[in-house]
């Protein structure tokens, strides 16, 4: 077998493995608060979980396009197949670090970072395609305030119905409402998480020269959604309890608040063919339903380390794939 050839095989296999580490490092945000308001047991919503973001994935190839074009022009990139490579092992590694620290860090933001920073270093600041980055990064930036507005509101409309009701009553019923809220927001992250790696492989393929276009292939579709799906299967407990409960003491009103403000941006955003980060669209959420009850409820100082994770995961990943790119040239 040629170079060529050996490193679209890697690539392929790393991206998978980045969608199964995704599925059980993201996931986890998307049903943290079905299960810190035991609407659902941790076996029962990953089992929901993990069949909705199947579904979902396979539902949209819109984002997956974007990211096969948006960042650097896949038909115009010389030595493709080694900064695609490099781009997943920083995107990989930066995963697996937050994970093992529990922090909800941005899969997003570490995949689309680490492929520009890659890019950059094999061919300067010039590879970039800044309008369709500059879309990227825009989405990316804008989704989290929009999901606290969203949040925010949808939280106060819901105190504003139920102001009288029994307690134990709204209680019972918004804990099965999030039953529903949970799928609908494990379903909006497959449309939208799982396809990042669906694009990352066709921009491998069509950087190796072993496909023509920017449509995605059925069975780069399908392996993804399955990579994603198994991922969201192994699960991710201590994002769970970050997520879950240490941002806000989570009650069924809120969790559905949060679940529900979300996955609505997120669909959005999937509609639209842009990127976001569901760790950071979920998280921005739970903070505006937290605001909408009582400001003092938020636990900001956890906030405040998450935002700070999101602010330096483009660049770190940036610099690592650089690096690792550097590293990789040695060898093919």
């Amino acid at each position: 077998m040629d170079t060529i050839l050996i490193l679209t095989i890697l690539i392929v296999i790393f991206a998978l493995a980045f969608d199964f580490i995704n599925g059980f490092h993201d996931t986890a945000n998307a049903i943290a608060t079905s299960v810190s308001t035991r609407a659902l047991t941790p076996r029962q919503a990953i089992i929901l979980a993990a069949t909705m973001n199947f579904i979902g994935a396979l539902t949209f190839t819109g984002v997956a396009k974007t990211i096969t074009k948006d960042i650097v022009d896949p038909f115009a990139l010389e030595n493709g197949p080694l900064i695609i490579l490099a781009a997943l092992t920083s995107a990989i590694a930066w995963n697996l670090i937050t994970w093992y620290y529990g922090i909800p860090s941005s899969s997003s933001h570490a995949i689309i970072g680490s492929v520009a920073g890659a890019a950059i270093s094999a061919a300067g600041v010039g590879i970039l395609n800044y309008g369709g980055f500059l879309k990227i990064l825009q989405s990316l930036i804008l989704s989290p305030f929009l999901a606290l507005g969203v949040g925010f509101i949808i939280m106060s409309i819901f105190r504003f119905i139920f102001k009288n009701a029994n307690l134990y009553s709204t209680t019972r019923g918004f804990r099965m409402f999030q039953i529903v809220t949970a799928a609908f927001q494990a379903y909006t992250h497959g449309t939208n998480d799982a396809q990042k790696a669906m694009g990352i492989i066709t921009m491998a393929l069509i950087a190796g020269g072993y496909h023509a276009t920017t449509d995605i292939p059925e069975w780069v579709r399908i392996s993804a959604a399955l990579a994603m799906g198994l991922g969201t299967a192994v699960g991710g407990w201590k994002i769970i309890k970050t997520v879950g409960g240490k941002i806000m003491k989570i009650r069924p009103i809120n969790g559905a608040a949060a679940d529900l403000s979300s996955a609505l941006v997120i669909l959005s955003a999937t509609m639209f063919h842009l990127p976001v980060s569901t760790t950071h669209v979920i998280s921005s959420a739970i903070m505006g339903v937290g605001a909408a009850q009582r400001v003092k409820g938020v636990k900001w100082g956890v906030a405040r380390r998450i935002v700070l994770t999101w602010i330096i995961t483009l660049p770190i990943s940036a610099l690592i794939a650089g690096f690792v790119y550097q590293i990789l040239r040695l060898f093919f």
